[in-house]
């Protein structure tokens, strides 16, 4: 659907990497071995997006560090759209919000990074979660989303130690009893 919109594999490319995930951030060599791309149609893209406002940067050594503007007016609303292709909208809708005691939800490895993948690594923070339900409804959203979803049930305790190992990971849901 996006690459119907987005006809620029490279501007596409950046864009989940920098829009899926905003704290993601990452440099040019970096993103020419990521997306196997000359640095030049990288160099472009980025700096169309960085003279938009869309991406900032900054120097560490002699590095030039991109990340997402945050504050740029577009940046919610491109981060929306991105999580609706990669499907995790429906994950969220689908899986976390039905399951009862469910506090947190986080994404994990490539797509935390803002890396296109077709294995969506969800950690879910909760008690007396049912697994037969939750199976049931992972195969479902996966079929529905064509991705591999897989899933990990932490307790609240076991939340803090499994977030050091993975400080990249993406809080997509919170329990909000307000």
């Amino acid at each position: 659907m996006l690459e119907a919109l987005i006809t620029n594999k490279t501007r596409l490319r950046l864009l989940l990497r920098f829009f899926l995930n905003g704290d993601s951030s990452s440099y040019l060599r970096n993103l020419e071995t990521e997306f196997d791309e000359s640095t030049n149609a990288i160099r472009i893209e980025l700096n169309r997006f960085e003279e938009a406002g869309l991406l900032k940067s900054c120097m560490k050594g002699n590095r030039k560090i991109f990340q997402a503007n945050q504050g740029h007016p577009l940046y919610n609303d491109l981060h929306n759209i991105l999580l609706k292709y990669v499907g995790l909208d429906q994950v969220i809708d689908k899986i976390v919000q039905r399951l009862g005691n469910v506090k947190k939800a986080y994404i994990t490895g490539d797509l935390a990074f803002g890396k296109d993948s077709k294995i969506i690594d969800l950690a879910l923070i909760g008690v007396d979660i049912n697994q037969n339900y939750l199976n049931k409804l992972i195969t479902k959203v996966a079929k529905l989303i064509n991705r591999k979803i897989r899933c990990l049930i932490l307790s609240n305790f076991e939340e803090q130690s499994y977030m050091k190992q993975y400080p990249e990971a993406l809080l997509i849901w919170t329990f909000n009893d307000n």
